[in-house]
């Protein structure tokens, strides 16, 4: 009946139609402007069969997954064109859904590996939803700071009720088919290879009067029948519960239960308005464009690390980790739990058990909170094999020097080790400041070695960066980032240099809280003004987490490194703990003191002893604007160095590794996509009246290079105008 590049629409037995979805040239299907037009000329051949001919319409994927949702590569331009161009965008397909909706015959979709944001949408229009029990069906636009515009908002709470649809869309989460039949939001949950002979089932229970569709329809696209007062009550307690989780940086979940809230006594032409006008006024909010720069960016980091997974022929089927303690330990976990074998080698018994009671740890959390199950998780222990010697090593793939943090005893480490693995196994180093290019002097095989940088904690942070040193051939960073893919971190290939990247722009971000702390700045009211501003952490805090001691090691490589920005000739607050005996949460007192909750996890409290050490004052010559110029101006800067010398390729990689390495606030988009954001002009304004601070506030020459010619870091994309 018709043939798409996106879709194709074919007439089956016994008057059933079929709506394939199959974009070409593309691993999945995603609702780009192509497919909105062609969905609109199949609706169009449906519409001219004739009545005696048509009986239903089965809509299925021929890929793996029915469909990821929305083209958010094209969001950018439409965002960038103002809130009618949006609102002509979300009208095109809006029409497609309702058309579908109002088809004279019954409708299912058969639902396998994924259905998210526009393609759950498309779910939600039909009359009948059948899943595969691995399924994972959603609507993540809340996490890209916009709302569901193609009629989540409406037909959701109109099937579920408003306390599920609430949870579904202010969440984001992803639902597999079990959760989603008990929630109601799928009809029918069938094994993979009868999910089509399902989908046909449902049609004919309909056309033979047993299933009554048009009952359903009439309740999607009627008003909520709520009364007034469970209406209040429902839309209140939820708008509570959401705000409180979702925080002040991030609108539109809150913006998602208002929309429901006020469509509830409309019907779905009226209340699709209304989700409309909130998604527009959303979507042009730096809050959403930062959002789906992230999205983008890390669409990127994904192709980049997959371009170089390609290039490592062989793969990681057995590794090993030198050093068992908490860092080691987090290694270990990480690889026996994506299922790669791995030896965990320490010089004592004590290390090595150290190291297990870490696995063990966080494999027992994961099964307490249903995340695992006990057999599965001996499996993985399984997977964890302890030693005090080489044995074994010429067979591993990739071997993890994590030992302690000293130049000399890791190229001895790691020089031992290199006579004791195959000629082509890849050595790497967890070293976080010292330069992989010395560490491979102790090597006879340079070309083999690399850097690759957990932080800790390792099962939580997602960063891993990896280190090409001077020698370091392009199969040891392919295996390497091979390795990092295998244990679901993302990896981000940066230069040799003092700190590498992360480490290198996050100090002089704490050297600019150890200058405000001089000049008299409450280091706690610091932390608030940096947690208000979207930290997750204030810089004091931070500094607790990383450890002093190992924050003051850091710092003074660091400050060798670029003595111009970070030689100091004061003694730091953090120094000052230090000589105390204060080490951070490791000792229970750093900048605040630490005592466990019920369930273990370390809470913080002011402490009259760090405060009586510092003896901070309440210096209110500065603003909470001022704070933040002076705390971030550094690390921008810092940022900007590393990408104009090459350390880092792109903004893209370098903003990502700012997120994921240092907790950088997401709904800003990045550091470097922030200064785009404030403007660049602005930012230098912001620089300026410290610049006789230090040379720590002094622009570098590529700023002020990209702020005469008004060059942004990322380009300004065009507007796209209103969608067809």
């Amino acid at each position: 009946m018709y043939q798409g590049h996106t879709l194709k629409l074919v007439m089956l037995d016994d008057g059933i139609a079929e709506l394939v979805f199959d974009l070409q040239g593309e691993s999945v299907n995603k609702f780009g402007r192509q497919t909105v037009v062609e969905l609109g000329v199949a609706l169009d051949a449906l519409a001219s069969a004739k009545p005696s001919e048509l009986k239903g319409l089965l809509i299925s994927s021929a890929k793996p997954a029915l469909m990821v949702g929305a083209d958010i590569g094209e969001f950018q331009g439409f965002f960038a064109s103002g809130e009618q161009a949006v609102k002509d965008y979300l009208a095109s397909n809006n029409r497609n859904f309702n058309r579908l909706e109002d088809l004279p015959v019954p409708v299912a979709i058969t639902i396998d590996g994924y259905a998210l944001g526009g393609g759950l949408e498309l779910c939600l229009a039909c009359d009948y939803r059948v899943m595969t029990p691995s399924a994972r069906i959603g609507l993540p636009e809340t996490q890209l700071g916009i709302i569901p515009g193609w009629g989540g908002t409406v037909r959701l709470p109109r099937l579920v009720g408003v306390d599920t649809a609430a949870e579904w869309i202010a969440s984001g989460r992803q639902w597999d088919g079990k959760a989603a039949l008990k929630a109601g939001v799928v009809d029918a949950v069938v094994e993979s290879g009868k999910l089509r002979e399902a989908g046909l089932h449902v049609l004919k229970e309909c056309h033979e009067g047993r299933f009554d569709y048009a009952a359903r329809r009439a309740a999607k696209t009627a008003p909520l029948k709520h009364n007034r007062i469970e209406a209040a009550m429902a839309f209140e307690t939820a708008k509570a519960v959401v705000a409180a989780q979702a925080g002040r940086h991030y609108p539109a979940p809150v913006a998602a239960i208002e929309v429901m809230e006020k469509a509830a006594g409309e019907g779905r032409e009226a209340a699709l308005a209304i989700e409309a006008d909130t998604f527009a006024r959303l979507a042009t909010t730096t809050v959403a464009q930062a959002l789906v720069g992230i999205f983008i960016n890390d669409q990127l980091l994904a192709r980049n690390a997959k371009r170089w997974q390609a290039e490592d022929k062989q793969g990681v089927s057995r590794a090993a980790v030198l050093g068992a303690g908490i860092m080691g330990g987090g290694i270990a976990y990480q690889s026996a739990l994506k299922g790669v074998p791995i030896k965990m080698k320490d010089i004592a018994r004590k290390g090595l058990e150290q190291g297990l009671e870490e696995a063990n740890r966080l494999l027992v959390k994961r099964v307490e909170k249903g995340r695992m199950t006990a057999s599965a998780m001996g499996e993985a222990l399984n997977r964890i094999e302890p030693t005090l010697g080489y044995d074994g090593f010429d067979d591993v793939d990739m071997v993890v020097e994590a030992v302690v943090e000293n130049t000399k005893v890791k190229q001895s480490v790691l020089a031992e080790t290199e006579r004791a693995v195959a000629e082509s196994t890849i050595l790497a180093s967890n070293t976080s400041t010292i330069s992989i290019t010395t560490l491979a002097e102790a090597l006879s095989r340079p070309e083999n070695f690399c850097g690759m940088h957990f932080f800790n904690p390792v099962h939580a942070m997602p960063l891993v960066e990896i280190i090409r040193g001077e020698k370091t051939s392009d199969r040891a960073i392919a295996r390497t980032v091979a390795y990092a893919n295998q244990l679901g971190k993302k990896p981000v290939v940066v230069n040799d240099c003092p700190g590498f990247l992360v480490n290198r722009v996050l100090f002089p971000y704490f050297a600019g809280f150890a200058l405000l702390v001089r000049d008299g700045v409450d280091y706690e009211r610091i932390d608030r003004v940096m947690e208000r501003w979207g930290w997750p952490m204030g810089p004091a805090y931070l500094l607790d987490v990383v450890g002093l001691d190992t924050a003051i090691h850091a710092e003074q490589v660091m400050a060798d490194a670029y003595p111009d920005r970070l030689q100091r000739d004061f003694t730091s607050c953090t120094e000052v703990l230090f000589d105390s005996g204060r080490l951070g949460q490791k000792s229970a007192g750093g900048f605040y003191d630490y005592s466990d909750d019920r369930k273990g996890r370390p809470q913080k409290q002011s402490s009259p002893q760090a405060r009586e050490s510092l003896e901070p004052m309440d210096n209110t010559d500065l603003s909470d604007e001022a704070i933040v110029a002076r705390m971030m101006v550094p690390m921008v800067t810092e940022l900007v160095r590393c990408l104009d010398e090459g350390i880092v390729a792109s903004p893209a990689e370098a903003d990502m590794a700012m997120v994921y390495g240092t907790g950088f606030p997401p709904f800003r988009g990045g550091a470097l996509r922030w200064v785009d954001a404030v403007g660049l002009d602005a930012f230098r304004a912001m620089a300026e009246p410290w610049a006789g601070l230090t040379p720590l506030y002094h622009l570098p020459d590529g700023l002020l290079r990209r702020i005469e010619s008004g060059e942004p870091f990322y380009p300004v994309v065009p507007s796209q105008g209103g969608a067809q």
